[in-house]
């Protein structure tokens, strides 16, 4: 059975087994957004991130209304990837003591959680539709839509300011 809580025999057992990884990550990212909150120095930074706990706190809820949809409970299985890109951020928050340079450092941090949701709600999209979970599939690319403006928020971010002021 390896590291999965559960068999995966089917796609649907696939599809659940990757919400639940999806719905502990965003939890876990709702625990590590307040710190980076607190470490951003830059005003645009803080601002973004408190918007994006906001985002997230509805994200859960959203997952919370596909788990409903689906009939099954709403639950997290750890998730290793986000559990280490968290701690490779944390670890950086702490080593670094320039605070332009922690900026940039909390924005790579922060884009590597995003792609990690990008792709995964891309994947649970595909396979809520192969499965026929549409209205599923709708609301997953209402947080898919999210995770994409929050990257291109990041990038545009450290682009125009943080990373010049950094370097």
């Amino acid at each position: 059975m390896g590291l999965f809580t559960t068999p995966i025999k089917t796609m649907d057992d696939l599809f659940t087994h990757m919400l639940q990884d999806i719905y502990y990550a965003e939890q876990q990212i709702t625990k590590a957004l307040p710190k980076m909150i607190e470490k951003a120095g830059e005003p645009q930074l803080k601002q973004g991130f408190e918007k994006h706990l906001r985002e997230t706190e509805g994200q859960v809820q959203r997952l919370e209304q596909v788990f409903q949809q689906l009939g099954k409970p709403a639950k997290g299985v750890e998730c290793a990837a986000i559990n280490g890109i968290i701690s490779e951020t944390k670890e950086i928050m702490s080593d670094v003591g320039d605070q332009q340079v922690l900026d940039a450092a909390l924005i790579a941090g922060a884009q590597a959680v995003e792609h990690y949701e990008i792709t995964r709600y891309g994947t649970l999209i595909a396979y809520a539709k192969q499965l026929g979970h549409n209205t599923v599939a709708n609301l997953l690319e209402q947080t898919l839509g999210e995770e994409k403006a929050t990257d291109k928020t990041l990038t545009a971010l450290a682009e125009a300011n943080v990373n010049r002021k950094a370097a």
